[in-house]
């Protein structure tokens, strides 16, 4: 304890200057009240050990075990939790190793229109002027592409070479950017003008010292919110690909599962449902965490 001239007490918590919080960190202690956040991103963090270590959930490699026709939409029972499919096959291991092409897709197709997205929204956004003119109707053009139609024209494009994913991750990534690089041209328009910028140009810094090291971190978190969320969308996205046949070739996926378990499902649910319901808790699980880290991040909901 501490006194005033008065003699009166203080307290000496009082006298130390409270620090200020950021707004990463009020966004931390609100997301750990959220229920659902945690919900999230345990079903994300399941998804990509998933495809990261298939064989960390199932002793059956689906890449190389054999399918007996004996088997044939057998329901499940011990040892095969999902029971098998058309071909024999046990589904179970199928839906485990089929999460890598669709959460591999996911992630590239989102690397990519994240640097996209954010090289060509900083540029429109710091320089503006013709800079931003250009750059925006660029956007525009882009926008009034559909991602999955792009990507279905690729696919057909190169349906004669068997690239793996790659095709459908660079028709998504190339394709999927506008609606980010708007979003990053907003906060580096409303950054631009702040006052520690104006300094740091007074001061000497150059034009990308700038945009790097004072208006990048600014803009970084709505950035990061629209990706997870097209990361959900891009999993649907080639999913859809897959089952209309265009999807990646010669790779166990969830879309090709459900296009061959469709034509049977009058003699059997179980081959649809379990590839369809772990496809569901993906995309659903990527977009809540979006949905829940924007809430967070957004200052007007606080």
């Amino acid at each position: 304890m501490s006194s005033t001239g008065a003699g009166l007490p203080v307290a000496d918590d009082m006298l130390v200057a409270e620090a200020p919080r950021s707004l990463s960190r009020d966004a931390w202690d609100e997301l750990k009240r959220r229920p659902i956040f945690w919900l999230a991103a345990a079903l994300v963090v399941l998804m990509v050990l998933m495809a990261a270590f298939p064989g960390l959930f199932s002793a059956v490699d689906a890449r190389t075990a054999p399918c007996s026709l004996a088997d044939s939409l057998r329901p499940p029972g011990p040892g095969h939790p999902f029971g098998f499919d058309k071909q024999g096959c046990d589904i179970y291991s199928r839906v485990i190793y089929g999460a890598r092409s669709s959460v591999l897709v996911g992630v590239f197709s989102t690397l990519i229109t994240g640097i996209v997205a954010l090289v060509i929204g900083m540029l429109a956004g710091y320089f503006g002027g013709w800079v931003d003119a250009v750059l925006a109707r660029g956007i525009d053009i882009v926008l009034g592409i559909p991602p999955l139609l792009g990507a279905i024209v690729v696919a057909k494009a190169l349906s004669g070479q068997d690239l793996g994913i790659w095709p459908v991750v660079l028709a998504l990534g190339l394709l999927g950017w506008p609606t980010a690089a708007r979003v990053i041209r907003s906060s580096v328009i409303a950054a631009r003008h702040q006052e520690y910028v104006s300094a740091a140009r007074v001061l000497g810094a150059g034009h990308l010292r700038i945009m790097l090291r004072h208006i990048l971190p600014n803009a970084m978190a709505p950035l990061v919110v629209v990706l997870t969320i097209l990361l959900g969308q891009f999993i649907a996205y080639e999913a859809t690909l897959s089952f209309l046949g265009v999807g990646p070739r010669n790779v166990i996926s969830w879309g090709v599962d459900i296009a061959e378990a469709q034509r049977w499902i009058r003699e059997a649910s179980y081959p649809l449902l379990f590839p369809a319901g772990f496809l569901t808790a993906t995309v659903l699980a990527f977009i809540m965490l979006g949905d829940v880290v924007r809430d967070a991040f957004d200052p007007r909901l606080k």
